[in-house]
């Protein structure tokens, strides 16, 4: 590992009170009880499995995954929400990253700056698409003074979002709305701006999606989103290719993974005008992979770090083992870790990015 420059004794200190941290008590039962979601947790390994078999490790393929998203997708996050919380905190996503700048500081920045793309103001009434628990909805909410509706068809991640909208204090002007993204319960032209954090790439398709975007969106205002995509590079012909591809569809909920062009292609036949759109995982100064790296190790962010992972991994068979987790809990951290291998084999050989960003207008 690349360790920072300290001294014996500090590095020693420190490493010690995080490894106490992510083994305390309060730590371990907090990832224990949010295992599985809302799944009874006496059935939390049959759910793994019938997630499994949706992919392609385990025989399923690509069109059952679409046939079925919401069942797999919902799996998924029952699964997996507390794994993503205990190791990334409340928002779920990678970024764009300047040197000398936090994993922390980053997300927060990549947050705020979808939210000057888009130009929210006070009073603005915007819609998260896909919203995880909520964590870019509080900080966009806080930072612009803005009320933003938070869409998730998770029951167990809204149920998490509101206690965490409470605490911040934010349950006032922020909510959640339960339901699809593909068929969105709001009527024509009710918000100032919508946005998607890493979030649509659970869509069986994009145009529909997109489609609903534009419904539901005021005219004359904007979309933005960070899309999960592969890029050019990706070569559908590359066994290689295909295996990251495959790991990262299983560790990550996903139907399919769309290239770049096709999310473009799908925003224009949804009728909006794309302002600008790039790839921002190009211009990166820090990749965006590096916290999941297993070269890399980092202090501030050492729970996602290698010897993070493979302290919360037998913490997790521990606390299987002594059935404070359910039985199935460390099938769904050996997906989770597949998921790392996959994303940074696919960072490394630029074949797949998490940041495709577009800004779209919905035409007056």
């Amino acid at each position: 590992f690349a360790l920072p420059h300290y001294s014996d004794s500090s590095l020693c200190l420190a490493l010690a009170d995080l490894v106490r941290c992510i083994m305390s008590k309060s730590g371990a039962m907090d990832l224990a009880s949010g295992l599985g979601g809302k799944i009874d947790k006496s059935d939390v390994l049959t759910a793994v499995e019938k997630y499994e078999q949706y992919h392609v490790f385990h025989g399923g393929d690509e069109e059952e995954r679409k046939a079925n998203y919401t069942d797999m997708v919902n799996k998924y996050y029952d699964l997996a929400t507390s794994f993503y919380e205990y190791g990334w905190g409340e928002s779920f996503h990678f970024a764009h990253r300047w040197n000398g700048e936090s994993l922390r500081e980053s997300i927060k920045r990549h947050e705020h700056f979808l939210a000057l793309q888009l130009g929210v103001k006070p009073g603005h009434k915007v819609l998260d698409v896909g919203c995880g628990i909520g964590g870019p909805l509080r900080e966009i909410a806080r930072f612009s003074n803005s009320s933003v509706t938070g869409l998730n068809n998770n029951e167990y991640q809204i149920t998490r979002g509101k206690e965490l909208n409470r605490f911040a204090g934010v349950d006032k002007t922020c909510n959640f709305v339960k339901a699809d993204f593909m068929k969105m319960p709001f009527p024509e032209n009710s918000f100032d701006a919508v946005y998607a954090i890493e979030a649509t790439c659970h869509a069986p398709d994009a145009y529909g999606c997109y489609k609903e975007i534009y419904r539901v969106l005021k005219p004359g205002q904007c979309f933005a989103a960070y899309e999960w995509c592969m890029t050019d590079a990706f070569d559908p012909e590359n066994a290689q290719h295909q295996k990251i591809k495959a790991e990262i569809e299983i560790g990550d909920g996903l139907p399919d993974i769309r290239l770049t062009s096709k999310c473009l292609e799908a925003l224009k036949q949804a009728g909006f005008e794309v302002i600008w759109e790039k790839d921002l995982a190009k211009d990166s100064p820090i990749p965006w992979y590096l916290p999941l790296d297993k070269n890399h190790f980092s202090l501030s962010s050492f729970r996602l770090t290698a010897v993070g992972r493979f302290i919360t991994k037998n913490m997790v068979k521990a606390l299987e083992y002594i059935r404070l987790a359910p039985k199935g809990s460390q099938r769904v951290s050996d997906f989770l870790e597949k998921a790392a291998e996959g994303l940074v084999d696919g960072g490394r050989r630029e074949i797949f990015t998490p940041m495709y960003f577009f800004l779209a207008r919905k035409p007056e």
